[in-house]
């Protein structure tokens, strides 16, 4: 069984910055693809960013130029970093880790509120 441990999350005024992580734990196979989905009330849960295990990156539209994602393969870990943050980014993020099983699991997410 694998946990993933989802930290970071928070209330932040607009402009503001947080980090999010999510290290995975136990039985570790081979992680593939590593990210982070985030979901407002009364919306669907959407990509944010993903890191392919070669280091590739995609951002979804809206956080291009303020998100950076990361991983530490030794530590299973992924991280988010969240740069002149606004009230739309306000949501559940949620951690994402798919093997080279296919198996996929999710963190418990977190909370980020932006506003002023």
């Amino acid at each position: 069984q694998v946990q993933l441990v989802e930290s970071g999350g928070g209330f932040v005024q607009p402009g503001g910055s947080l980090r999010l992580t999510c290290a995975a734990s136990g039985s570790i196979g081979t992680i593939n693809d590593m990210g982070w989905y985030r979901q407002a009330p009364g919306k669907q849960r959407d990509l944010v960013a993903i890191i392919f295990r070669g280091g590739r990156t995609e951002y979804a539209d809206s956080v291009k130029g303020r998100f950076t994602i990361s991983r530490d393969n030794a530590k299973n870990t992924v991280y988010l970093q969240m740069n002149n943050l606004k009230p739309e980014d306000t949501a559940v993020y949620y951690c994402n880790v798919k093997f080279v099983t296919g198996v996929v699991y999710w963190g418990q997410g977190t909370q980020v509120t932006v506003s002023s």
